[in-house]
């Protein structure tokens, strides 16, 4: 089949999306993406895509196109002008680059923001083609829950937009089984609703015994580490993880490590500072995913986390998986479905949201535990990683229903 994916976020930008398309092409499938300059997270966009943008126009077989866009950079109006520049680059440009092209169906991977939906419902009407999107954030409920959006009239207007496009899509895929009823509400029919959740990406699914510890983490190689690795962000609540390390200070064989970047990292810095936990609490930067292995060989337990709202206990974060699939215990301090999946599996320890105090007593009990029941706790969240997060066959379930829909829309 010949696919079209529109994607505000693509390689080298570190996103599911990737696999998506690698695992497709190698099925034997003609792809197409059209993405923007990459910038994700750090605001600016990749030095090495501004000294030869031309090595970033195929990626594992698939024709990459990209159209300008504003970068992310810092505050909020420069991410909302982000945001609208895509659409409008998409529309322009991208029309201009798909000239002429013919597509089987058009795929949309819907993170924030959603609307880089809509240069999607432009092609879905310009090409013939149905069109299917991956939803893995709730608008506009998640913009509420980070404060980027409070007026309730605002808000009504976002809500109208994710009608407009969710009725204009022939399926939409969910990460998160308890997505189900906001769909309905925006969407106002389910029969075209299927539950896609993510998976680990393949780099976590080796033995971490095999793979060399990160020299990053040598100074750490005596004491108990908890890792959090990935966004740093508003939603990730570090208040509230730094509320922990603080009630944990005494505990001289209990680190912090932080592994990643992103726009709440400065204040996390100065909050580490404030608290005098420079000692306790470590940064050590973004690496690229290839490198993660590596540093979660060094971690006795993996620490997701989600602020304390109702639109995040609907979803699941990615890292989860990536994190089960490690054979690491997982700590989660966040509520519903991520919660649910890593008690379920036995994979590890959780506790409510936003809840600093809590967050210590498991990071306590677990290292507490001795190191044989840890392992058990990490096998399990492989095993369920495996049973419940394959790759193959999710993608598998893709297929059919992109020929589903390419079979018997209009």
């Amino acid at each position: 089949m010949r696919l079209l994916v529109v994607t505000q976020y693509f390689w080298p930008e570190p996103f599911r999306i990737n696999d998506l398309v690698e695992d497709l092409v190698v099925r034997g499938h003609e792809v197409t993406v059209l993405t923007g300059h990459p910038n994700y997270p750090e605001g600016q966009v990749y030095p090495a895509f501004k000294s030869s943008p031309g090595d970033f126009g195929e990626y594992a077989g698939a024709r990459v196109l990209r159209v300008p866009l504003l970068s992310r950079g810092k505050g909020s109006l420069r991410l909302a002008l982000n945001y609208l520049s895509f659409v409008l680059s998409g529309l322009g440009f991208g029309t201009w680059r798909l000239r002429g092209q013919a597509f089987d169906a058009i795929f949309v991977f819907q993170t924030s923001p959603i609307t880089a939906a809509l240069p999607a419902i432009w092609f879905r009407r310009l090409k013939k083609a149905p069109l299917l999107m991956w939803v893995l954030d709730l608008w506009p409920e998640s913009l509420a829950a980070v404060g980027a959006v409070q007026a309730p009239r605002l808000l009504g207007l976002v809500g109208r937009l994710v009608s407009f496009i969710y009725r204009r899509c022939d399926r939409i895929l969910v990460q998160s089984k308890a997505f189900l009823p906001n769909i309905a509400r925006y969407a106002r029919d389910t029969t075209k609703v299927r539950y896609f959740p993510g998976w680990a990406e393949p780099v976590f699914h080796g033995p971490l015994e095999e793979v060399p510890p990160a020299p990053e983490l040598a100074p750490f190689q005596d004491t108990f580490n908890v890792m959090f690795a990935g966004n740093i962000g508003e939603a990730q609540d570090f208040p509230a993880i730094l509320d922990a390390a603080e009630a944990l200070k005494a505990r001289a064989d209990i680190r912090w490590l932080i592994v990643g970047d992103g726009r709440a990292a400065a204040a996390l810095r100065a909050g580490i500072q404030a608290r005098g936990l420079g000692d306790r609490v470590h940064l050590l930067g973004r690496h690229p995913l290839e490198r993660m292995p590596a540093f979660m060989r060094g971690a006795q337990a993996l620490l997701v986390s989600l602020r304390r709202d109702p639109a995040f206990s609907l979803t699941i974060p990615g890292k989860v998986q990536a994190y089960m699939a490690s054979g690491v215990p997982v700590l989660g301090m966040l509520d519903g479905e991520g919660a649910r999946i890593i008690a379920e599996a036995g994979a590890g320890l959780t506790c409510p949201a936003g809840d600093g105090t809590a967050l210590a007593q498991r990071v306590r009990e677990l290292a507490d535990l001795p190191s044989q029941e840890r392992l058990a706790m990490g096998q399990r969240g492989r095993d369920a990683c495996a049973s419940h997060f394959h790759r193959a066959t999710l993608i598998s379930s893709l297929e059919a229903w992109v020929e589903e829909v390419r079979t018997t829309s209009p």
